[in-house]
């Protein structure tokens, strides 16, 4: 999935011409990666409370039964050791903004040249 993510924030980084046909391709891509990004998310957030679940029975009430740690000490300890989960659940959030945004602004730069092109003789 961490491949997935890096070919489709690769793909976002790329700054997009003013070729209309160009436009229209780059649109039907994010439209797929919006739709991918957005499945690959719910995944990696599953994953994420997977994790936790998993940490929590093992490690997490091992340690408060030993040490009565405090509910927030538990919580960050949780997070530390969720860290990689978390960290993609959040790129994947941002990536699948990034496929709205982009799909926004592109929409916009495909109509203003189609109406430049009117005006061209």
């Amino acid at each position: 999935m961490k491949e997935e993510a890096q070919k489709i924030q690769e793909y976002l980084d790329i700054t997009v011409s003013t070729d209309p046909a160009e436009i229209i391709n780059r649109i039907g891509t994010l439209m797929a990666y919006m739709s991918r990004s957005g499945e690959m998310f719910a995944r990696a957030k599953q994953i994420l409370r997977a994790k936790k679940t998993t940490e929590i029975s093992k490690t997490i009430l091992t340690i408060a039964k030993e040490q009565c740690l405090s509910a927030s000490v538990q919580n960050a300890l949780l997070d530390s050791i969720c860290g990689d989960e978390a960290f993609m659940v959040d790129w994947l959030d941002r990536i699948n903004r990034a496929c709205t945004h982009q799909l926004d602004s592109l929409r916009s730069l495909l109509s203003y040249e189609k109406e430049q092109m009117r005006f061209q003789p």
